[in-house]
């Protein structure tokens, strides 16, 4: 049975809840899922727990989130290029988890093989690990740390089938491979998408099995956190 919905705002319907755990694939702006993260914005959902690398940046990507005052708490392992990001949590109007960027794959991919928790030497003595259970193994110490299971997975994909079997273009690929396995509810957009036959099998990163709803991407210019080039150099007189 194809996956595929008209369009984002209709695959999230009267799925989001307020308080609702949202896990969002992307790092920086490359790869956002922007129709979905758009799409969730409309919904009006409040009190939103947000899992991502990061939260976008000003007016743009997840940061459309934070403008429109719909997350209470963030999950993630930079705050970098967002300034709202920053001041909602120097203010208190904003709950962040800071998880070392490693550590939170490895909570995504942990939550979507089942996986409820394990030890990792990252993060021992700082911060990061206080309140948390600690071990010895082999002589080190490691902190334990929960794998991460979302009520809903945002993901972006640049080829999908109508099973939803997924593959990723180059550097887009970054968390949302990890996000797609760690939502109850699924769901993706993708750039392309394939409505005769499936994609070859030796091409998938993600197998159908992971996702439950997909939607055709509008096309949009792809935005850029920083654009840099080199100076034009400048011809001697003849």
């Amino acid at each position: 049975m194809s996956k595929l919905w008209p369009d984002a705002e209709a695959a999230l319907h009267e799925t989001i809840t307020d308080g609702a755990t949202v896990a969002v694939g992307g790092f920086g702006l490359s790869g956002n899922p922007s129709d979905l993260i758009e799409a969730l914005r409309d919904t009006g959902a409040r009190d939103l727990t947000i899992v991502s690398n990061n939260m976008g940046v000003d007016g743009k990507g997840l940061g459309l989130l934070l403008e429109n005052r719909q997350v209470r708490k963030v999950v993630a392992s930079y705050v970098g290029e967002n300034k709202l990001f920053a001041q909602q949590y120097l203010d208190g109007q904003l709950e962040v988890e800071f998880v070392p960027q490693g550590t939170l794959a490895e909570r995504l991919r942990a939550g979507g093989a089942g996986i409820a928790g394990f030890y990792t030497r990252t993060g021992v003595g700082t911060p990061v690990a206080e309140g948390k259970p600690l071990e010895e193994f082999d002589g080190e110490t490691y902190v334990l740390e929960r794998g991460i299971v979302a009520d809903v997975a945002l993901v972006h994909a640049y080829r999908a089938d109508l099973e939803g079997n997924l593959v990723f273009r180059h550097t887009a690929r970054n968390f949302n491979p990890l996000v797609a396995t760690a939502g109850r509810l699924t769901v993706v957009e993708a750039e392309v998408v394939e409505e005769d036959g499936f994609l070859d099998p030796d091409t998938v990163v993600t197998p159908g099995i992971f996702v439950q709803r997909l939607v055709q991407a509008a096309p949009r210019v792809k935005d850029i956190e920083q654009r840099t080039v080199r100076p034009r150099a400048v011809s001697a007189a003849v």
